[in-house]
């Protein structure tokens, strides 16, 4: 397969999901979409992932290129390209799909429970998670459900984890986070951390094997959608 990674800076790659996609022996091409240049039209790639980012996916006026990476995602879902966006991902994707964007009524910075929907617990991709689990998290926005789309996932806060048509999933939660990324992103905004940087990291590091384990498997669970 040749799937494109899309990444929004150094500091928020595509973790363990380029992890799998490179160890079952597949072609990764990466879009710094902050570096300009463009990829090929989307329907040139067999899978799409968009993953993290410190922006929000309504500030064009300070990150002119949003509204590029919004017409991609667009052109994307018209091409029914199969795409599975994370955080700011899932954010520029339902933007894409014209749903709105806007702050959440409070952040998730850390360990959060997702619960599945029925519909969730039944689909292809989020349904390989436990019904309930403790997610990572890092994120201040949310989004509405595009016309269309189907609420698979939910945390206390917001929406979790959506699908777009056949074969397009967003998910607010950081399926693909590794522990260097946390330990990056505690370095650059220890100021957002709900405790002590200390313990925060002392819990990830408890948790990350686990959680890189559910990773591989949402991310194996999509190209295995991707292939039909």
């Amino acid at each position: 397969m040749r799937v494109l990674s899309v990444v929004h800076g150094p500091t928020v790659p595509g973790g363990v999901f380029d992890q799998v996609v490179e160890a079952a022996g597949n072609e990764l091409e990466r879009w710094v979409v902050p570096l300009g240049g463009a990829p090929q039209p989307p329907e040139s790639y067999d899978a799409v992932m968009v993953f993290g980012g410190a922006m929000h996916p309504d500030q064009d006026e300070h990150f002119g290129w949003l509204e590029r990476e919004a017409t991609f995602l667009r052109n994307a879902l018209e091409e029914d390209v199969p795409v599975v966006g994370v955080c700011l991902g899932a954010q520029m994707l339902a933007r894409a799909a014209g749903a709105w964007v806007a702050p959440a009524r409070s952040a998730e910075i850390g360990w959060f429970e997702v619960e599945l929907t029925p519909e969730g617990r039944a689909d292809p991709v989020l349904g390989v998670l436990p019904p309930r689990t403790e997610a990572f998290q890092w994120h201040h926005y949310t989004f509405g459900i595009p016309d269309g789309g189907t609420e698979l996932a939910r945390s206390e806060v917001c929406t979790q984890g959506v699908r777009l048509g056949r074969r397009a999933w967003g998910l607010q939660f950081h399926a693909e986070v590794t522990l260097p990324m946390v330990q990056s992103w505690v370095a650059e905004d220890s100021n957002e951390l709900p405790v002590a940087a200390e313990a925060f990291l002392a819990e990830t590091e408890a948790r990350i094997e686990g959680w890189n384990e559910l990773g591989r498997k949402l991310c194996a669970a999509f190209l295995e959608t991707a292939s039909r």
